[in-house]
């Protein structure tokens, strides 16, 4: 089967202050977009997209994409103000991209099969790869979808806030709701918080399943999230520069307007990833024991 690995690497990096995809975080060098590579080839994926924001796409190539296009086929999508669908304006003090469901659609030419979308600095582990593309495999209608689902505990940095679709699954592990949480900490007596309305923190079960933007659709999605993006971008309040269209917040939409059924898949392999600076030497050398075990070899790519 035919299948799309379609990677969000146009991120700013704010939070991190640099250009954390393309950071070495491997013993050999590699990036974390390297280990969701080589995992997606051997779980049988033909195809992967990096999204990218304008001024990558030649260094990119260059220093990695050009690598990777001996061994899978490599597409660039660019997201930029200029691939927005409709007639939206841009303000012209606007810097920041639209979130990810803009990123997914700047690659809608480009796919006609199932595909997985990753963010480029997280990785997600070995088998989560192959238990997502037999479940794309398993799509009967269009209108299927699936999540590769982490437990909230195994998602969060003790070096600041961060970001998670935090979910709730009905009887039959399909997805029932998504909440886009956006200033998720670890408080000191070790509970798990969401802060971004309550300074003290709404208190979050560890034990739920959290989205890692790990989705996988088929191409019914693009043409939906086209028709959302347009509604959502001419609804933007006057003056708000900072709005964002979030993947969780679309599927939570589709599901309960479009009938969208989205199977969650639990994995128990390793979650980890650099939202922060200091988060990188715990990623190295938890790379560094995957390489120690003989999961990975020592050329990825």
């Amino acid at each position: 089967m035919s299948a799309t690995l379609l990677i969000m690497a146009a991120g700013m990096g704010s939070r991190y202050g640099g250009n954390k995809q393309i950071d070495a975080m491997g013993p050999n060098g590699e990036i974390l977009m390297e280990y969701s590579i080589y995992d997606a080839i051997e779980a049988g994926f033909t195809k992967v997209i990096f999204v990218l924001k304008d001024g990558m796409k030649e260094d990119f190539h260059k220093n990695f994409g050009e690598k990777i296009a001996r061994k899978i086929e490599v597409v660039y999508a660019i997201q930029s103000f200029d691939n927005l669908p409709g007639n939206y304006q841009v303000p012209v003090e606007r810097t920041k991209p639209f979130g990810t469901v803009h990123a997914v659609l700047s690659a809608k030419n480009f796919i006609n099969e199932p595909f997985a979308v990753i963010n480029a600095d997280d990785y997600y582990g070995n088998h989560s790869f192959s238990q997502m593309y037999n479940t794309l495999k398993s799509l009967k209608n269009d209108n299927d979808a699936c999540m590769i689902g982490y437990y909230l505990k195994n998602t969060v940095s003790k070096n600041g806030h961060v970001t998670r679709g935090v979910c709730v699954l009905n009887d039959n592990n399909t997805l029932k709701d998504i909440k886009e949480t956006y200033e998720i900490r670890i408080f000191p007596d070790g509970s798990i918080r969401d802060t971004f309305n309550n300074p003290e923190g709404d208190l979050l079960d560890p034990n739920s399943v959290a989205s890692m933007n790990f989705f996988g659709f088929t191409p019914w999605m693009l043409e939906c999230a086209e028709e959302y993006l347009i509604n959502f971008l001419n609804n933007i309040k006057e003056g708000d520069i900072k709005a964002e269209f979030v993947l969780p917040t679309l599927v939570d939409m589709l599901m309960k307007e479009r009938n969208m059924i989205v199977k969650v898949v639990p994995t128990d392999d390793s979650w980890f990833g650099v939202t922060y600076k200091e988060d990188k030497p715990v990623v190295m050398a938890k790379l560094q024991a995957l390489h120690n075990e003989g999961l990975y070899p020592q050329k990825l790519i």
